[in-house]
């Protein structure tokens, strides 16, 4: 057997192979539930690990070219298609880096050109320029920080039997009086845990003097909505009683979440104070400083019909609501934060990409329409171009952009805060850290 003959088939397989990814990044599959899946898995790993896709291609490239595979026409084949591959990934690489410049013009036209000179001096940390940590792009897991602190599994409420526990980060210096985030897994409502996602901004956050909070909620389908959104206002009850003991100012309160966590974290800005949502804690103040919402689900009811397939209807229906859009109408509608919009709402922070397949872009651009029609709050959109659904829950480039953007976001808003009640806040002792 000629085994060069052998390489150079297996060279033009794996070319093929990894040429799909490269195809799937920049045409990804939306409208079919199960390829749709499957396509933002491998559009996901490979918009935010182009680097790594370019590693392991020249590494079998290499390899295949020393055992002679050249010799045999399918191997030049293979070489043209990795060649293309290539391009394709240093494109995306490109995109990557465009990230920066669409997140600061989101962030002017939202809160104005000038919005960086009302940020506060003590948080002027967020007006640098992004510094890039190769190291931990390169070497993504474990996600570090050296000097942010974790303390784990505090249960701050208790209901249908089930222990809710939450996961503090702060500063490993201590300090006081610092604005506290919330963040809300996703998961479709079904499944995660609060210790997987939004690790990359509260490890950041924390290190620049927040402190963090990442909370666990009761799932489908032993839950039924709304059961998450009272669980997580349990989470903001407990930091208003209790935040304070690690650092937090209860008075600060950004919430934030991907995906089902952007729905269940937009909804707990736009319902504050809800009785319906706070059954034995109703005098409990629950009201949040802003929120940022990460390629969330703002319409369960798909009023504007933008959903391109089934596969998140049948995910309420079967397991979230437990009835169906014709049955519970006004559950659906309930559940909608688009359809909670008021004047009243906080500062909104909504990201979304481009080429997101589990949730249409489309809906978060129609989203801030109506926010920003009602709400008398500012309202940044940032729309992530190349970006795939859950893109920032580990460290790369276009995380790194984009998380920097938020922290700009959230000085700004505390800015204005401290302005509108005239009390300094002690927050950001970590600031000077860059």
């Amino acid at each position: 057997m000629d085994l060069s003959l052998v390489a150079a088939w297996l060279f033009l397989a794996g070319s093929l192979w990894g040429a799909w990814f490269t195809w799937n990044a920049y045409r990804p599959i939306a409208d079919r539930p199960r390829l749709a899946v499957l396509s933002f898995f491998a559009g996901w790993l490979t918009t935010e690990l182009a680097l790594h896709h370019l590693a392991w291609q020249g590494i079998l490239t290499a390899g295949f070219i020393a055992v002679g595979a050249l010799r045999h026409w399918p191997a030049w084949v293979g070489l043209a298609v990795t060649l293309a591959s290539w391009v394709g990934l240093v494109g995306c690489l490109r995109t990557a880096l465009a990230t920066e410049t669409v997140v600061e013009a989101a962030l002017q036209a939202g809160l104005g050109p000038e919005y960086r000179s009302r940020i506060h001096s003590d948080l002027a940390a967020a007006t640098l320029a992004p510094r890039v940590d190769w190291r931990q792009i390169l070497l993504p897991f474990p996600i570090r920080q050296p000097h942010v602190e974790r303390i784990r599994n505090i249960r701050y409420a208790r209901a249908a039997g089930q222990n809710l526990l939450l996961d503090v980060y702060r500063s490993a210096s201590r300090p006081t009086g610092c604005p506290v985030l919330l963040q809300v897994h996703g998961g479709a409502w079904v499944l995660g845990s609060k210790n997987e996602q939004g690790l990359p901004l509260m490890r950041h956050l924390a290190e620049r003097g927040w402190v963090c909070v990442s909370a666990d909620y009761r799932l489908s389908p032993a839950a039924t909505f709304p059961d998450h959104v009272v669980d997580l206002k349990r989470a903001i009850a407990w930091i208003r009683a209790h935040i304070a003991e690690y650092g937090g100012d209860p008075s600060v309160l950004v919430v934030t979440g991907g995906s089902a966590g952007g729905h269940l974290a937009s909804l707990l800005a736009l319902t504050a104070n809800e009785p319906a949502y706070q059954p034995g804690f109703e005098t409990v103040d629950t009201s949040v400083t802003a929120c940022v919402s990460f390629y969330g689900v703002y319409d369960f009811t798909n009023r504007f019909g933008l959903w391109r397939h089934d596969g998140l209807r049948d995910v309420l229906e079967r397991q979230v609501m437990k009835a169906s859009l014709e049955e519970a109408p006004e559950a659906y509608e309930a559940a909608s934060p688009v359809a909670r919009v008021h004047a009243d709402a906080p500062p909104f922070f909504v990201v979304h990409g481009t080429h997101d397949t589990l949730v249409p872009v489309e809906e978060a651009r129609r989203f801030c329409q109506i926010l920003r029609a009602a709400s008398r709050a500012p309202v940044v959109y940032a729309e992530i171009p190349g970006a795939q659904h859950a893109f920032e829950i580990f460290p790369s480039l276009r995380t790194t952009f984009v998380l920097h953007g938020v922290e700009r976001f959230l000085a700004y808003v505390v800015s204005q805060r401290r302005e509108a009640v005239g009390v300094p806040c002690a927050a950001s002792a970590a600031a000077s850290r860059a």
